[in-house]
C-alpha cells in the first residue's frame, strides 16, 4: 500500500513540474506575439484574394442586371438593380477603374455594354415621348432627366469611357446639369425638398465632377466651395448632410453624404491638383479616420456610436484612401493600416452569391436623428457595390505595388523591403 501511494505521488509530482514548464507566461513565452481574437480579417491579404472577392460581386452584378429590353421592346428588362441610376453610374465608374487596374477586360466590357446601350435607345424612346407617349420612366431618366441624380454619375462614367458613340447622351445629361439643374440665389446645387432652397451635400457628387470632367473646372471649383462654404463643420471636420436657409444649421453627419464629399474631391484632384481642394480633402481626412470604428467601419452618424455601421461609407472613404496613396496624395504610412481595416470589413460584408451587406438603403433629408439611425438596411441597395468595386480595385493596386510588412503583428509601409535578423524586429508575410 505504501509502494502504491509513493508512486501515485511521483506521478503527480511529476505531472506538476510538467505543467510548470509549458505554461506561457511573461518569462516563457514572448507574449505580444500571441494572436489576438479578431472579428474579421486582421492585416495584410493578397491581390488575388482582392480580386476574388470583388470578381463575386462582379459575376453577381452581370448575371443580375440586364442590358436589355422586354420582349415588346417597351421597357427596360427588369433585374435586381437599375441600370440608369445614380448608384449604376458609381458601378460604372468603379467598373470601369477595376478594369484599368486589375487588367480584367470583363469589368470594362459590363460598364461600356451597359452605357452604350442605353446610348443606343435613347433616340427611340426620345422619339415616343415626344410624341406624347408614356415611355418606361428609366429611360426617361436617361431622355429626359429632371434631378442630377438622374445625370451627374451616368455622365461622369460616359466621360471616363471615352467612347464616341456616347458624346450625344453625355451632352444630354450635361445640359440639365450645367443650365436646367435649380440653385439657389449664388448659383449653387439645390433642391426644392424637403424644403425650398435645401442643400444636400450628396449633390456636390452628382454635380460637380462632371463639370470638371466636361471642361468646366472652374464652376466646379466654385461650386465646391459653396459647398464647402454652408455644410463645413469645422469642430468637427467633416460635412453636415443638409442645410436650408436661416440662422440655425443642424449638424447630422451622416456616412454615406460625407462619402459622396470625400468621393467628390478624389474626382477633382484627379483632373487637377488644385491645392485648396486638397487641403480640404487632408481636412476631411482628419475629421474622418479618429471616427472608424475598431472593427474597420464606420457608423451611420459618423460622431454616433450608437447607430450601426455601415459599409457603403465605409467602402467610399476606403477607396478614397487607397487611391489618394496610390495617386501620391498621401504618404502610406500612416494611412494603410486603416485603409486595410476598412478592406477587411468590407470584404467580409460580400457574401458568397456577391450580394454587398450592411448598406443603407436610399435616404432623404431630414434634421432629426432618428430619422438617420432608423433606416433600413438591406443587400439590394445598391449604394454599396460600386463602392465596394472601386475600394477593392484601389486596394488591388496597393498591395500590388507598395512594400506592406507585417511588424510586430501589425501592418507598416516600407519604401523598401526591411532585411533585418534584430531580435525584437519581427517581419512576416
Amino acid at each position: 500500500m505504501k509502494h502504491i501511494l509513493t508512486s501515485a505521488l511521483a506521478l503527480i509530482l511529476s505531472a506538476s513540474s510538467l505543467t510548470a514548464q509549458t505554461v506561457q507566461n511573461d518569462a516563457t513565452a514572448p507574449l505580444h506575439l500571441m494572436r489576438p481574437d479578431y472579428r474579421y480579417h486582421y492585416g495584410l491579404v493578397s491581390p488575388s484574394d482582392v480580386k476574388a472577392t470583388i470578381d463575386r460581386v462582379k459575376n453577381y452584378i452581370v448575371n443580375s442586371t440586364y442590358a436589355e429590353l422586354d420582349p415588346d421592346g417597351r421597357q427596360l428588362r427588369r433585374g435586381d438593380f437599375r441600370l440608369t441610376s445614380y448608384e449604376w453610374g458609381v458601378t460604372y465608374s468603379a467598373m470601369l477603374r477595376a478594369g484599368q487596374l486589375t487588367g480584367d477586360k470583363s469589368y470594362t466590357d459590363y460598364a461600356n455594354r451597359c452605357m452604350t446601350f442605353l446610348a443606343c435607345q435613347a433616340p427611340k424612346f426620345r422619339a415616343r415621348l415626344e410624341k406624347g407617349e408614356k415611355i418606361d420612366p428609366l429611360m426617361r431618366q436617361v431622355v429626359a432627366p429632371a434631378a442630377l441624380d438622374d445625370a451627374g454619375a451616368i455622365c461622369c462614367a460616359m466621360i471616363k469611357s471615352g467612347k464616341p458613340e456616347l458624346r450625344d447622351q453625355i451632352e444630354t445629361y450635361y445640359n440639365y446639369i450645367a443650365n436646367r439643374q435649380y440653385r439657389y440665389t449664388d448659383g449653387q446645387f439645390a433642391r426644392m425638398r424637403p424644403v425650398a432652397n435645401t442643400v444636400w451635400l450628396d449633390d456636390m457628387f452628382m454635380g460637380i465632377p462632371a463639370l470638371a470632367l466636361h471642361g468646366d473646372m472652374p464652376e466646379a471649383l466654385r461650386q465646391f466651395r459653396l459647398f464647402h462654404d454652408k455644410m463645413w463643420v469645422p469642430q468637427r471636420n467633416l460635412y453636415r448632410h443638409g442645410w436650408t436657409p436661416g440662422t440655425y444649421h443642424p449638424s447630422f453627419f451622416w456616412g454615406r453624404a460625407n462619402g459622396w464629399a470625400l468621393l467628390t474631391a478624389c474626382e477633382l484632384l484627379d483632373v487637377q491638383k488644385d491645392p485648396q481642394i486638397m487641403q480640404w480633402f487632408l481636412e476631411h481626412l482628419s475629421g474622418l479616420l479618429p471616427l472608424q470604428d475598431y472593427d474597420g467601419c464606420w457608423h451611420q452618424l459618423l460622431d454616433n456610436p450608437q447607430t450601426y455601421l455601415e459599409t457603403s461609407c465605409t467602402a467610399i472613404y476606403c477607396y478614397c484612401l487607397a487611391h489618394a496613396i496610390n495617386q501620391g496624395w498621401i504618404e502610406p504610412e500612416p494611412y494603410v493600416g486603416q485603409t486595410l481595416l476598412a478592406w477587411n470589413y468590407v470584404s467580409a460584408h460580400v457574401t458568397e452569391k456577391g450580394q454587398i451587406e450592411g448598406t443603407c438603403v436610399g435616404t432623404g433629408l431630414a434634421f432629426d436623428p432618428a430619422f438617420y439611425a432608423y433606416r433600413p438596411v438591406n443587400n439590394y441597395a445598391a449604394h454599396g457595390y460600386g463602392p465596394v468595386i472601386w475600394a477593392g480595385a484601389e486596394i488591388y493596386q496597393m498591395l500590388s505595388t507598395l512594400c506592406l510588412k507585417t511588424n510586430d503583428s501589425a501592418v507598416h509601409y516600407y519604401p523598401v523591403d526591411p532585411k533585418t535578423d534584430e531580435p525584437l524586429f519581427y517581419v512576416g508575410e
